[in-house]
């Protein structure tokens, strides 16, 4: 049965005295039982760290980590009933991948049969029944991450911990990767957390995604609140590829004033004189009769969308649009946003406006 993972006011403190650093700042996350949940940010931001807090790799200068319940600070890592994967595979190179994948039961004294059993359940799980004779080094990368993964489902523990597993995999196994990680967590129903800097995979992967800045949770939420509604900036620029525009300007009695334009939109009357507009690339329109234009700087062809990036006089934008689209730089284009996906932040806090 699964299990709730409750990780309440975790500090984290490398050093001492003046010279100490703060990675970690009162991160409080409850993960429901067979929750899939992303720690998604840039290096250094104490994701990884978090990770290992949870596992018992390192320890918490204040807060509490309970699994099921239970606070396992101070225990060791064998004692939390966890499976780790990471980004190194972490196999056996002597040892066949059906040994590799039994490891631990062995190591549980598990009787052979029921090991096999076991063995050969999670290897038919994720197609490598072929593979089972083989040594790690006679795998590809992604059939060895397989391997990893199996490793991790034969114990069948409380609590599944990914660390970037699929940064070593090409783009295209990445691709598949991921949805045989999000396969088998909807078969095996096993609390997870997965550490990654691809915002691709968290929004792909996660029932909840937790965006850390600086040790901070910045948000944490489902893939639709993360996208569609972003707490700050830093969340809004962060998700979404290619990454949100963000235009400074002042609300005008139901228009905003840009920089070289006034748009027909009605910002939140928040009493702030300055505040920002996000706009999804998605969401900005070519419209000839727009009054807010700019001149054409790149087109970039994808396949199914091109983006097309606008220098204006309020600063340089990226729409997606369809592959049949028309321009080329040099032209000049106007450009509207539909109302109901405009974004309002604070200038000064960064913060989003309600």
């Amino acid at each position: 049965m699964a299990s709730s993972l409750d990780i309440a006011g975790i500090n984290k403190r490398f050093g001492k005295g003046d010279k100490s650093v703060e990675v970690l700042r009162k991160v409080d996350i409850h993960v429901a039982p067979g929750e899939f949940l992303i720690l998604v940010g840039p290096s250094g931001c104490g994701k990884s760290t978090l990770l290992n807090i949870i596992a018992g790799l390192d320890e918490p200068t204040e807060g509490e980590i309970r699994i099921g319940g239970k606070n396992v600070v101070g225990m060791p890592p064998r004692d939390r009933d966890i499976a780790m994967v990471f980004q190194s595979y972490a196999l056996y190179p002597t040892l066949s991948v059906a040994d590799n994948i039994g490891f631990a039961l062995e190591m549980r004294k598990m009787p052979k049969p029921e090991r096999q059993k076991r063995i050969d359940e999670v290897a038919a799980m994720l197609q490598i029944s072929h593979l089972l004779d083989r040594r790690p080094s006679q795998l590809s990368g992604g059939q060895r991450q397989r391997v990893a993964m199996g490793r991790a489902l034969a114990r069948q523990p409380q609590l599944f911990l990914f660390d970037e597993p699929l940064s070593n995999l090409d783009a295209k196994l990445r691709v598949e990767m991921r949805a045989e990680i999000k396969r088998l967590h909807q078969a095996s129903g096993i609390t997870s957390v997965y550490v990654t800097h691809d915002q691709v995979e968290a929004m792909t992967l996660g029932s909840r995604i937790a965006v850390m800045k600086g040790g901070v949770v910045q948000q944490l939420g489902t893939p639709d609140e993360i996208y569609n509604r972003p707490a700050n900036t830093y969340v809004a620029t962060f998700i979404g590829s290619p990454t949100m525009n963000l235009l400074r300007g002042t609300p005008q009695a139901g228009q905003f004033g840009l920089q070289g334009a006034s748009l027909n939109l009605a910002a939140p009357q928040q009493g702030t004189a300055e505040m920002m507009l996000g706009v999804r690339p998605e969401h900005l329109v070519l419209d000839d009769a727009a009054p807010w234009r700019g001149e054409v700087s790149v087109v970039e062809p994808t396949g199914p969308d091109t983006y097309v990036v606008v220098d204006t006089a309020a600063g340089n934008v990226t729409l997606r649009t369809d592959a049949q689209t028309r321009v080329r730089p040099g032209d000049r284009v106007g450009l509207s946003v539909a109302p109901a996906h405009a974004h309002w932040f604070d200038a000064r806090t960064e913060a989003r406006l309600a």
